[in-house]
C-alpha cells in the first residue's frame, strides 16, 4: 500500500508540474503571440513546422492540428532538410521552430538558409537562445524545471510546447470563422464525416406517416392530412398514385388570404404547386440539405421508379442527424 501511494504521489507531482507548465504560459502572451497569428493567417504559403527528438513530435501534432483546421502546415525534419529536403521551403512560406534549448544543432543549421531566402521565423523556445535571436517572432514555452525528477526528460517542456500550438490553432481557426462543416470536409472517415454519408432513405418518412391527397380531394380535407401528419405539407397525387404535385403550409396561408372561407370548398388540384422539388432515395442526405438551402424549402418528395410517393424527407430530420 505504501508503494502505490508513492507512485501515486509521483503522478500527482508530474501533473502538478505539467500543468504548472502551462499556466505560466497565459502571462507571457502579448503582441508576439498576436504577430505570429497575423502572420501565418496572412501567409500564402504553407507553415512548415521542425522540430528535433520530441520537440519534432510535438510539431508533427502541430502540424496536423493546424492543417485539419483550415492552415495549410507540413512538418520537415530537421536532419533530414540538410538532404534535400529544404527543398519544400519556399520563400512563400513560414517557418515554425520549436526547441526547448534555443541551441538545437539541426535547427541551427537552417537558419543561414532561412535568412538567404527571407523566410519568415517563428519559434516556440527560450529568449536568449541562439533559436531566438535569429527569429522574427519568439513565443517563449521555457519552462521552470521538467517533470522528471533528473530534470533532464522532456516533460514539462514538451507539454508546455504543445499547449502554445494548440492555442495557435484555435486562435487561427477562429480568426478564419472556420466552422464544423469545414472540419467535416477534412475527417470524411471520423463520426462527423460519416454523417455526410447518410441517406435520404434513412432519415425519410415513409407508409402511413407520408401526407397524400388527390387532386380532387377537397382542402378541408387535405388541411386535415397535413395537420395529422405534421410535416407542414402534403404530396398530391393523380388517380394513377403518380405524384404531380406538392401543397405546404405557406400555400394554405396564402389561400386563406386570397379566397377565405371559399378556400375550404376548393380542390387540392387547384391550390397545388405542380412539378415539386424530389429527390432519390439514394441520394445523400446531405444534398437534400443542399436542394432545400437552394430553393429555401422545408421538405422534399421521395417518389419510386413509377413516379409514386414512396417518402418525405423534412429538413428537421436532417439538423437531428447534425447534417449542417
Amino acid at each position: 500500500m505504501q508503494q502505490n501511494n508513492s507512485l501515486l504521489d509521483i503522478a500527482r507531482d508530474v501533473l502538478r508540474r505539467e500543468a504548472d507548465s502551462i499556466t505560466a504560459l497565459i502571462d507571457r502572451l502579448d503582441s508576439r503571440f498576436e504577430r505570429a497569428v497575423e502572420l501565418i493567417y496572412s501567409c500564402s504559403g504553407r507553415l512548415v513546422v521542425t522540430g528535433m527528438g520530441k520537440s519534432g513530435i510535438i510539431g508533427k501534432k502541430i502540424a496536423a492540428t493546424l492543417s485539419s483546421t483550415g492552415t495549410p502546415a507540413v512538418f520537415l525534419h530537421p536532419a533530414e532538410a540538410g538532404h534535400g529536403d529544404l527543398g519544400m521551403v519556399t520563400s512563400e512560406d513560414i517557418v515554425l521552430a520549436i526547441s526547448n534549448s534555443g541551441e538545437t544543432e539541426e535547427i541551427i543549421r537552417l537558419i543561414p538558409y532561412i535568412k538567404r531566402f527571407d523566410v519568415t521565423l517563428i519559434s516556440m523556445t527560450r529568449p536568449g537562445s541562439t533559436l531566438a535571436q535569429t527569429s522574427d517572432v519568439v513565443l517563449d514555452v521555457s519552462v521552470k524545471e521538467e517533470a522528471c525528477p533528473l530534470g533532464i526528460v522532456p516533460t514539462a517542456s514538451t507539454t508546455a510546447a504543445l499547449a502554445m500550438g494548440d492555442a495557435l490553432a484555435v486562435a487561427l481557426l477562429q480568426k478564419r470563422g472556420f466552422r464544423e462543416e469545414d472540419f467535416t470536409l477534412f475527417h470524411p472517415n471520423g463520426s462527423l464525416g460519416k454523417k455526410l454519408l447518410i441517406k435520404v432513405s434513412d432519415l425519410m418518412h415513409t407508409g402511413d406517416a407520408v401526407p397524400i391527397v388527390y387532386t380532387d380531394t377537397n382542402m378541408t380535407d387535405a388541411t386535415l392530412e397535413m395537420s395529422s401528419k405534421r410535416l407542414g405539407m402534403t404530396v398530391v397525387c393523380n388517380n394513377d398514385q403518380k405524384v404531380v404535385g406538392v401543397i405546404t403550409d405557406g400555400d394554405l396561408r396564402r389561400g386563406l388570404q386570397r379566397w377565405g372561407a371559399d378556400f375550404f370548398k376548393m380542390r387540392a388540384g387547384d391550390v397545388m404547386t405542380k412539378n415539386p422539388k424530389t429527390i432519390t432515395p439514394d441520394a445523400l442526405a446531405a444534398k437534400a440539405l443542399s436542394v432545400m438551402e437552394s430553393y429555401s424549402i422545408t421538405s422534399l418528395i421521395v417518389p419510386d421508379e413509377e413516379g409514386r410517393p414512396a417518402g418525405v424527407i423534412h429538413l428537421h430530420d436532417i439538423l437531428k442527424k447534425g447534417i449542417v
